[in-house]
């Protein structure tokens, strides 16, 4: 089974983070995407086009709120919770 440290070593995660846009351009995944947690559900057919989501925020609670609703949707994500992790995993 490929991990989320597997896709994001061989950048070959799609990474959406769904804090706000003010916390996010207060830092973020170098070449990740802002998707607010409020404005997933009008923005579905982005998520259809995307292959290996991986979800972040600032501490796990909306990135783990956004994995659940996006697997009811039928897409296929993985929660990787803080952004500060998945920076840490992707670049060491």
């Amino acid at each position: 089974m490929i991990t989320i440290t597997d896709l994001l070593k061989a950048n070959k995660a799609t990474i959406v983070d769904v804090r706000t846009p003010s916390e996010f351009m207060g830092g973020h995944v170098v070449g990740s995407i802002n998707i607010p947690l409020n404005e997933i559900p009008s923005r579905l057919d982005e998520f259809k086009n995307m292959q290996n989501i991986v979800l972040c925020c600032a501490s796990g609670g909306r990135s783990f709120q956004a994995s659940m609703f996006l697997k009811q949707q039928g897409i296929d994500c993985m929660d990787a919770g803080s952004w500060l992790n998945v920076n840490n995993l992707k670049n060491n």
